[in-house]
């Protein structure tokens, strides 16, 4: 594990905190520089298929959250017109699976690329109704050309390297905050308090405050489980969790028919933990290439799109900026300043995840926090990604075998994972304000509002406040004025879209 481990807890056999350099015996070790990052085969193995287990969901979550049925007004567009559930898990995988791999041959990092849940949430809720789907997987398409350029002419770089080191530390520290809340949220561990209770918290533990289901419980114990696996360092401890807590779901879902939550508050969550009856189709990729790449503007206005393109960049940039800082840190890939060998290779290929989303009608690609739990099994390099990007490939013809998990057995790896990633805090001076206000603020925004481009956007924008109050203007990097200042034009993009109207 990274610097957010220690001996003492985690088992220096799964997770190298210090990369010892060894000759490499043949060539893919030579090409992924596997020896040379003190990693073996096996864990470069077991951390893709962690990796892929625990964000594996989201061939299932992304059709919910940008599909629809025929004839449903649930994410229906401007001509209430919907993408096919089947269709956009189809090509769900596919983006997925190809920009995995192409991420971990071109840029050599375990850092696994699926449909990113901010922007895909974005597009059904504040683009979709004005445009038509097409329409608005060019705005898409767009806004990853953009993010290209700025990574090909080294911008992108030289953002990334402008940020303080506390405020690096402070984004791993909230990522391992964040992932570990989605952990909790996709268990059903914490969950949202409907209005109409008529009470000021938001959110409780379970239901009425108790652990009341089978797959809450199951989480629970899964978090207990992989905590002690990790302690007396069994190697695959997290591997070992998810395959353990899976079988139990099986086993208890054939005795009780637990069913899906949605038909009954109790079942579970995703998921349900059915045996297959079969192995699945041929995938319906019929939805690759349909992008109508300037409708949008026509449609609703070269100046309305415009802010909606700036909207898809400045959450796309940002929140791949953070999370690559995060898994960078935590698995020991960066160096004394925080900075990734090859960034700028890295924010190209990431980049093109968004063009390659919008063209396959599956939102833009990201690079996913949760690779952070193939980092805690020891991956260091490409290889695991090349691992993940497969069976994501796979999942397209083999879609029972992936459901068979559900979330209630892989969140627990988030948290566990989230507990190893705090521990970058070690590095924040709080005995100085202001360093202090600008980390917390990052830290605690990010599962808070559940984004992690807002954490960092109010990290930077504080930073800069209390430097200038500080007197210490000019240690600020002109960069991270510039970038403060578009994040307070972000956070204002509501009121600023209904002023141009």
């Amino acid at each position: 594990m990274g610097t957010g481990a220690t001996p003492d807890t985690v088992s220096t056999e799964a997770h190298p905190t210090t990369p010892t350099a060894t000759v490499a015996t043949n060539p893919v070790d030579r090409f992924f520089k596997i020896s040379e990052r003190g990693s073996t085969f096996n864990r470069e193995i077991r951390g893709g298929l962690v990796t892929f287990f625990t964000m594996a969901y989201i061939v299932v979550l992304n059709p919910i959250i940008i599909g629809g049925l025929p004839g449903s007004d649930k994410n229906a567009d401007v001509l209430g017109n919907v993408l096919p559930l089947a269709q956009v898990a189809a090509v769900t995988a596919l983006v997925a699976g190809v920009m995995s791999i192409i991420f971990g041959l071109v840029a050599n990092y375990p850092f696994a690329i699926a449909a990113g849940l901010g922007i895909n949430s974005l597009l059904a809720v504040t683009i979709a109704p004005q445009v038509t789907w097409p329409e608005a997987m060019g705005l898409v398409v767009i806004d990853g050309i953009i993010i290209v350029l700025l990574a090909v002419t080294g911008f992108r770089t030289a953002v990334f390297n402008a940020v303080p080191d506390e405020l690096k530390a402070a984004i791993a520290a909230g990522i391992g905050c964040f992932i570990a809340f989605i952990g909790f949220v996709d268990a059903g561990f914490v969950k949202r308090i409907p209005d109409a209770a008529g009470t000021t918290v938001p959110v409780q533990l379970g239901a009425d405050n108790s652990i009341t289901t089978v797959p809450t419980l199951i989480f629970a114990l899964g978090v207990l489980l992989m905590g002690i696996l990790v302690v007396r360092r069994v190697p695959g401890g997290l591997l070992i969790g998810i395959i353990i807590t899976t079988v139990v779901s099986v086993i208890l879902e054939a005795v009780f028919d637990l069913g899906s939550s949605v038909k009954d508050p109790k079942g579970w969550s995703l998921s349900v933990p059915d045996l297959p009856d079969g192995l699945g189709s041929l995938p319906n990729l019929s939805l690759v290439g349909d992008v109508d790449l300037f409708g949008a503007f026509t449609r609703i206005g070269v100046l309305a799109a415009s802010v909606l393109v700036f909207a898809l960049v400045l959450s796309n940039f940002f929140d791949a900026m953070g999370t690559m800082t995060g898994l960078g840190k935590e698995g020991g890939l960066a160096d004394e300043k925080g900075n990734l060998p090859g960034i700028g290779r890295a924010l190209v290929v990431e980049g093109t995840g968004a063009v390659a989303g919008g063209v396959g009608s599956a939102s833009s690609n990201t690079v996913f926090v949760e690779s952070a739990s193939g980092i805690a099994e020891g991956a260091r390099t490409g290889l695991a990604n090349l691992v993940t990007g497969v069976l994501f490939l796979a999942a397209m013809f083999l879609t029972p075998l992936y459901e068979i998990v559900p979330l209630e057995a892989v969140a627990p790896a988030l948290v566990v994972v989230g507990a190893l990633m705090i521990g970058q805090v070690r590095s924040i001076d709080f005995t100085r304000f202001d360093y202090a206000l600008p980390a917390f603020l990052t830290i605690v925004t990010m599962p808070f509002t559940y984004s992690i481009a807002n954490g960092i956007g109010v990290g930077f924008i504080s930073w800069v406040v209390l430097a200038t109050a500080r007197g210490r203007i000019r240690s600020v990097h002109p960069l991270l004025w510039g970038v403060a200042i578009l994040f307070a034009l972000y956070f204002a993009r509501g009121p600023i879209s209904d002023l141009i109207g």
